[in-house]
């Protein structure tokens, strides 16, 4: 097994309808000791997370309010939440905060004020233009809080329970060998079949051995095959391992099967789980490692 190093980074992007709660919120995050900034615009997300992975462990809790009104604003928002989806030292988490109509139409009338996006109309006009507008945005979101019967006070609660640094669920990434002899791994979530490659069990002094000694793993390595499939599928992982971490996935289990799980598919389950543990936190294991009775290949 290995355990790489891990990002403690957290980042929650607060936003959501006019009157949800996004006040209560932010001080929320405040009292769970988060570095909070209300009102962020999403044009100056980037310069922030620049600050964010400069200051080390100063900025390691963030909370951002974005109160967003305006086509060019989700925008910018989108395009910084794709960028960032692209590296693997922080997930951004978005907390959308909603409420039926009525009850932020209750609430406009007992504040007395305007709605931003209809500030001399009805607040009912602002209101559903401003729920066309975040629409996308609300798909996209990890967490949604309907505060239409929540007090103040639920709500406090709530984000305290769930946000709690006690809460924090750590990204493990697991990397199996298997033998296909031995059947499919029932709890893998992608399989990459690697029988295709040079199969050192047809070399008779490495048929016992398996790919944890240096012989048989750096025989499997060499074949260009080999280094155009871990290239390959490299490349794809990396992509696809921030997207399973930012849709708040706790675990992906990546299964390497060759013919019996002794040298091929160990070996390269070494390889990649070693090419992310500076990234993620990383397991590496070998189902059928120990099946082998001197023809298991």
């Amino acid at each position: 097994m290995s355990t790489g190093a891990t990002n403690d980074v957290q980042l929650v992007i607060i936003t959501g309808m006019s009157g949800a709660g996004k006040t209560v919120a932010i001080q929320s995050f405040e009292d769970l000791g988060f570095f909070c900034v209300d009102n962020l615009p999403p044009t100056l997300l980037p310069k922030f997370l620049e600050l964010m992975k400069e200051s080390g462990n100063k900025m390691n809790k963030v909370a951002l309010v974005m109160d967003l009104r305006g086509r060019e604003f989700f925008d910018h928002l989108f395009k910084a939440l794709d960028d960032l989806a692209e590296t693997s030292w922080v997930t951004p988490q978005i907390l959308f905060l909603d409420a039926d109509d009525s009850s932020l139409v209750r609430r406009y009338k007992e504040t007395r004020r305007s709605h931003p996006l209809a500030p001399s109309g009805l607040p009912l006009e602002g209101i559903r233009q401003e729920r066309s507008l975040l629409e996308e945005l609300k798909g996209r979101a990890q967490t949604i809080y309907n505060t239409s019967v929540m007090k103040p006070r639920e709500l406090r609660e709530k984000i305290l329970t769930e946000f709690s640094v006690n809460k924090q669920t750590i990204f493990t990434v697991n990397v199996m060998s298997f033998g296909f002899k031995h059947g499919l791994p029932i709890d893998a979530d992608l399989v990459f079949d690697v029988r295709f490659l040079p199969n050192p069990h047809y070399i008779e002094h490495m048929r016992p051995k398996t790919g944890l000694e240096q012989e048989v793993s750096s025989y499997v390595l060499k074949w260009n095959e080999t280094q155009k499939f871990l290239e390959k599928v490299t490349d794809l992982l990396g992509f696809m391992l921030p997207q399973y971490k930012r849709e708040g996935k706790a675990q992906l289990v990546i299964g390497i099967g060759c013919t019996g799980g002794q040298h091929r598919s160990v070996a390269l389950a070494e390889y990649i789980g070693k090419h992310f543990e500076d990234d993620y936190h990383t397991r590496i294991s070998h189902r059928d490692i120990d099946k082998r009775k001197g023809k298991t290949t």
